[in-house]
């Protein structure tokens, strides 16, 4: 009976562990879509201004 409520112990470890690694990982994720947020906006702001439609004229 012991075994199993050990194996039971272990588990309910291993998910907190998992649940704590991946919480971690959406931290660091959003902390660097927030650093890289001004550059983005930069490189936004290049792409709108270097936006030139060239218009093709149809031959016929």
């Amino acid at each position: 009976m012991q075994n199993s409520q050990g194996i039971d112990y272990f588990v309910i470890l291993v998910a907190l562990l998992a649940v704590a690694a991946i919480g971690v990982i959406i931290v660091v994720k959003s902390s660097e879509n927030d650093k890289f947020a001004p550059i983005k906006a930069q490189i936004d702001e290049e792409n709108r201004l270097m936006n030139i439609r060239v218009l093709s004229r149809e031959e016929g």
